[in-house]
């Protein structure tokens, strides 16, 4: 067990290059324990490649990853039982049924809890006396999270977990994604559902071609995000001061309505607009979407 604090994953200089292709470029990555970390990035920026490095599935080209403390690929035997694993690509074996699978790998954790197996069994509605190659995709994947969450593992480790599912089991795995970090343990979720990543991490690390370009709290990125505002002001709105207040990229006139768009703190539009008679304000959700866009596509 780890405690709050505590460094679970140690990524240094960590690089991995596929013939002439570098897919990770020189990682430096600390998580710590008790954390759900959203790693974010455009197809092909190196989410999968550090995924498999730190699942020790494949070696780095230079650099470390380090996990509970070990090598992540020389000593993983180690580690192997701390960690619950998901891949983007899981496939099971076809010929076996859902309960077989788990009992397989059960023997590989050293035993699991049999009630822990049913419980979540029971919690995503799944018929594990199918064979898994008839299993839709969304049930075999109901079966790869069983695997990973079965034996209550310190760190769990998943790309995109939630393919396939539909909204409702979605958001049954976002509550045991809460649970789970409520019980101190630590995830690493690597998913390009931004809005999954909204609703669940509290620190994001986002990845463009192979380099960390950022890394910071859900929060910090919500304070920095766009909001829009509606103004309605009992006469013309005054265009002048609204364009002049920091952070407003955006300004339409509807009649007596001013359409803001924001990046970060309302406070200082609503302070500047005071001296005049506003009759309605209508705030908006900040656009998280937006914010991390910027980040992929280079704007930040």
């Amino acid at each position: 067990m780890t405690l709050n604090g505590d460094i679970v994953i140690k990524a240094r200089r960590l690089t991995k290059r596929f013939g002439r292709r570098t897919a990770l470029d020189g990682l430096d990555l600390d998580v710590p324990a008790g954390v759900i970390l959203g790693y974010l990035g455009p197809n092909g920026a190196g989410k999968t490649t550090t995924i498999r490095l730190l699942a020790g599935l494949i070696r780095p080209t230079s650099g470390s990853a380090v996990v509970f403390g070990f090598d992540a690929n020389d000593q993983y035997d180690v580690i192997q039982r701390r960690i619950g694993y998901l891949p983007g690509d899981f496939v099971a074996y076809p010929d076996l049924t859902g309960a077989q699978y788990l009992d397989y790998f059960a023997h590989l954790y050293g035993g699991v809890d049999r009630d822990r197996i049913e419980l979540l069994t029971k919690r995503f509605d799944l018929d594990l006396s199918v064979r898994i190659g008839m299993l839709s995709r969304g049930n075999r994947q109901k079966v790869g999270i069983v695997q990973a969450f079965m034996h209550e593992p310190d760190l769990l480790i998943l790309d995109e977990p939630t393919t396939g599912l539909d909204p409702l089991m979605q958001r049954e795995f976002r509550d045991l994604l809460r649970e789970t970090r409520g019980a101190g343990r630590t995830v690493f979720l690597s998913s390009h559902v931004l809005s999954e990543i909204d609703a669940v991490a509290d620190t994001v690390a986002i990845l463009r071609a192979g380099r960390l370009v950022t890394t910071q709290s859900v929060q910090a990125l919500r304070d920095k995000a766009r909001r829009r505002l509606d103004l309605t002001f009992a006469a013309t709105p005054p265009a002048d001061r609204i364009h002049a207040v920091p952070g407003v990229q955006e300004l339409t006139i509807d009649g007596r309505t001013a359409h803001v768009v924001v990046t970060g703190s309302t406070a200082e539009l609503i302070r500047s607009v005071g001296p005049y008679e506003v009759t309605n304000v209508v705030s908006h959700e900040a656009d998280l979407e937006a914010a991390f866009l910027d980040y992929y596509t280079g704007r930040e």
